[in-house]
């Protein structure tokens, strides 16, 4: 199992580990995978204390930042500021908004409850200012989503010795990437969560091992066990990316409620939706995906504005669904994830996970071998 990019990163088994939630990230390096934080979600003063406990608590092993830096953003909004892009929100969705919550008696935030902060990385400066926090600590790989990062960002990185990978979902965006100064691609599939293209990941992934050779290749979208990593490094990949099996691990800071949706999901219970973000992104299906797919919805707005609209009516989702997860303002509560959701059936250590995996591969591989014979 061991590959270039194991060696490159002093690390056990090729299986990178997207996430939100640093324990997460450092469960996985720590059992002998990479562990990849999602900046996002944080602001850069949250993401100075997230890595800083990383430092603290990873044991030395090897992890990662992965930040957004969309190249398509609402006309004017990359310059503009966060008063002037509230200002780009039409009325008419703030109403659909409301009307939906209202629908599902989501109730209002209580009197000095603040909701998620709507802007964070979304913007230009917001992704520059996780990118020059992230290279303060000891990471060892930068992943940008949403496009070919920006070049001033891959040179930065190249100077403090970070390789730069990319989330791409064809092989021409490969060659973009490849052409902007990216070390890594991660080649995701549609069966993937969060932002994804249309192309399965067996398709892409060889494809895009053929357009970048001999850049390395990570294979993203649907994996969940060692037979499925076996089959991408069958078709040239260097490793795995991983995410959705991540967020009903023991270590996982997903609300419960949500956990216990996912785990009773099956995989046809999610969808590429735009009612997130703006773009497609593969999350749980929920009657708020529909309501936004619906004929009612406005239609959703370009990047940041649409999670800009959104920000607060998530917030008020989940903390009626931790109210109770029976209500129906529960039910509205999702999260992006993979069409893996119907094989994440229990929660374990991800410790556990990751030795399962390494497993299975070996299981895999002896299977293959039999077979030649």
């Amino acid at each position: 199992m061991r590959t270039k990019l194991c060696d490159q990163f002093g690390i056990e088994f090729p299986i990178f580990a997207f996430s939100h939630c640093r324990d997460v990230v450092a469960a996985v390096s720590k059992a002998g995978g990479f562990g990849v934080l999602g900046a996002l979600a944080f602001s850069p003063e949250q993401l100075q204390i997230e890595l800083a406990w990383l430092d603290e608590h990873i044991d030395g092993k090897p992890y990662g930042v992965d930040i957004v830096m969309p190249a398509n953003l609402a006309e004017g909004a990359a310059d503009a500021t966060k008063s002037q892009l509230e200002a780009m929100i039409p009325q008419k969705h703030r109403d659909f908004i409301e009307s939906t919550l209202a629908k599902y008696g989501v109730p209002p935030l209580p009197e000095g409850v603040a909701g998620a902060e709507s802007l964070l990385g979304w913007t230009p400066s917001g992704g520059h200012s996780h990118v020059d926090v992230a290279l303060k600590h000891d990471i060892r790989l930068l992943v940008n989503a949403l496009g070919p990062p920006p070049p001033d960002v891959v040179a930065q990185a190249h100077r403090h010795n970070v390789p730069v990978a990319a989330l791409v979902g064809s092989p021409e965006q490969a060659l973009k990437q490849v052409a902007a100064g990216v070390d890594i691609i991660v080649a995701s599939g549609t069966e993937a969560g969060g932002h994804t293209g249309e192309i399965s990941t067996m398709v892409l992934t060889p494809q895009v091992v053929d357009a970048v050779a001999p850049a390395p290749v990570l294979a993203a979208g649907g994996i969940a066990t060692g037979r499925q990593m076996a089959a991408a490094l069958a078709l040239g990949a260097e490793g795995v990316w991983t995410g959705s099996m991540w967020l009903t691990v023991k270590e996982s800071d997903l609300q419960p409620a949500v956990v216990q949706r996912v785990m009773h999901a099956s995989s046809r219970d999610t969808v590429r939706s735009r009612a997130m973000t703006g773009k497609p992104a593969r999350q749980l299906r929920t009657p708020w995906t529909e309501a936004w797919d619906g004929p009612e919805s406005p239609g959703t707005l370009p990047m940041p504005l649409q999670f800009m609209a959104t920000a607060e009516a998530y917030s008020r989702m989940y903390r009626a669904a931790e109210a109770d997860p029976d209500s129906p303002a529960a039910q509205l509560a999702g999260t992006p994830i993979g069409q893996i959701a119907g094989m994440l059936n229990s929660v374990r250590p991800a410790r556990d996970v990751i030795f399962e995996m390494v497993e299975q591969y070996a299981a895999a591989i002896e299977r293959l071998d039999a077979l030649g014979k």
